[in-house]
C-alpha cells in the first residue's frame, strides 16, 4: 500500500483532478461525505444534524503549513466566525473547535512561535467567550515539542485546551503520563503521518501495543481521555479499561472522524458514551482528504468500505 503514497501526493497537487473529484456524480458524494462543505454555514448545519442524534462535534478549519501571516490571519477570523455562530445557535454547549498550529502561524519566518502563540490565545478567548473549548491539533513529529510548549502556555490563562498525541511515536507513552493530571483533556489518537523510525513505530501491531499502553496511563490518569479510533477493537479494549479504572461515562469521551461509521458512533452514544465526532470543513478540503490517503493508504480501503456500509 506504501506504494501508493507518491501518486497520490501528486495528484494532491493537481488543480484538474480537484475539479474532476469535486464534479463527478460518484467523486463529489465521496467528498461530502467526509467534508460537508467550505463555509461556515455548512460546518454549523452538520454540527446541528450531530447533535440531533446525541453526538457532540469538534470542528477543523482545513488549512495548515501557512507561511502567510495574511492567510493565518484569515484562518483565525474563521475559527472566531464559527465559535460565534456556535453560540448564537446553542450549539456551542456540544462543539468545539481543533486548531492546527502551523495554519495559524507555527512556520512563519519571523516569530512563528510567538505568533502561533498569539492567534492561538485569541481563538482560546472567543472559544471561552462562546462558552466552548479549543484542542490543538498535532502534526508531524517535528511540531510537538514547540506545540506542547504553546500548549504550556496557553493552558496559564486557558487551562481546558485540549492536547492531541500520537501514539505511533516512541515519545507519546512519556508525553501521556506528562499530560494525565486533573483538567487535562488529552486526544489519543494512532497518527498518520508517515514518520521515520527513529522517532515512530513502523508496524501496526507495534503502533497498537503503544496505544493500548497510552490508554492505561490516561484512564488511570486524573485528566479527560479523548480516544479517537474507528478501529473495533481498540473501542472494545479502551471501554473494558475504562471500566477496569472505575472510569464513570462522562469522565472520557471517543471520538471519530465525519463521514467515518457514523452508524457505531450512535450506538455507542446510545449506550450511554461520550462521542464526538471531527468535522473538517473549508477550501482546502481536497488536499486534506488526498493528504489522508498519502499518509496512510490503507486508509483508501476504509474510505470505500465506509461509502458502502456506513457502518
Amino acid at each position: 500500500m506504501s506504494l501508493l503514497r507518491q501518486p497520490i501526493l501528486l495528484l494532491a497537487r493537481s488543480q484538474g483532478v480537484k475539479k474532476l473529484v469535486s464534479t463527478m456524480p460518484v467523486s463529489s458524494g465521496i467528498v461530502t461525505s467526509y467534508v460537508p462543505g467550505e463555509a461556515t454555514a455548512d460546518a454549523v448545519r452538520a454540527t446541528r444534524s450531530l447533535v440531533d442524534d446525541g453526538l457532540r462535534v469538534t470542528l477543523d478549519y482545513l488549512g495548515e503549513d501557512t507561511t502567510d501571516a495574511a492567510q493565518a490571519d484569515a484562518t483565525v477570523a474563521a475559527y472566531k466566525e464559527v465559535l460565534a455562530e456556535l453560540s448564537a445557535q446553542g450549539l456551542a454547549p456540544h462543539a468545539e473547535v481543533s486548531v492546527k498550529l502551523s495554519a495559524i502561524g507555527q512556520f512563519l519566518p519571523d516569530n512563528g512561535h510567538k505568533v502561533a502563540l498569539e492567534n492561538a490565545r485569541d481563538i482560546c478567548r472567543a472559544a471561552r467567550n462562546a462558552g466552548t473549548t479549543v484542542t490543538l491539533d498535532m502534526e508531524d513529529h517535528t511540531t510537538t515539542d514547540s506545540t506542547l510548549s504553546i500548549l504550556r502556555e496557553l493552558r496559564k490563562d486557558f487551562p481546558e485546551t485540549g492536547a492531541v498525541l500520537q501514539a505511533m511515536l516512541h515519545r507519546t507513552e512519556a508525553d501521556c503520563r506528562a499530560l494525565a493530571y486533573e483538567g487535562s483533556r488529552v486526544r489519543l489518537c494512532k497518527g498518520a503521518y508517515m514518520e521515520p523510525e527513529e522517532v515512530a513505530f513502523q508496524e501496526k501491531v507495534e503502533i497498537d501495543k503503544s496505544y493500548v499502553r497510552c490508554l492505561k496511563v490516561l484512564l488511570a490518569g486524573q485528566g479527560y481521555p479523548m480516544i479517537a479510533t474507528h478501529d473495533p477493537r481498540m473501542i472494545q479494549i479502551a471501554s473494558s479499561l475504562a471500566s477496569r479504572f472505575g472510569r464513570r461515562a462522562g469522565t472520557y469521551e471517543f471520538q471519530m472522524l465525519y463521514g467515518i461509521r457514523p452508524e457505531e458512533q450512535k450506538r455507542l452514544a446510545a449506550a450511554g458514551e461520550t462521542v464526538r465526532v471531527y468535522i473538517p470543513y473549508g477550501t482546502e478540503w481536497y488536499g486534506y482528504l488526498m493528504r489522508r490517503l498519502a499518509e496512510k493508504p490503507q486508509n483508501l480501503a476504509f474510505f470505500v468500505r465506509s461509502l458502502i456500509s456506513k457502518k
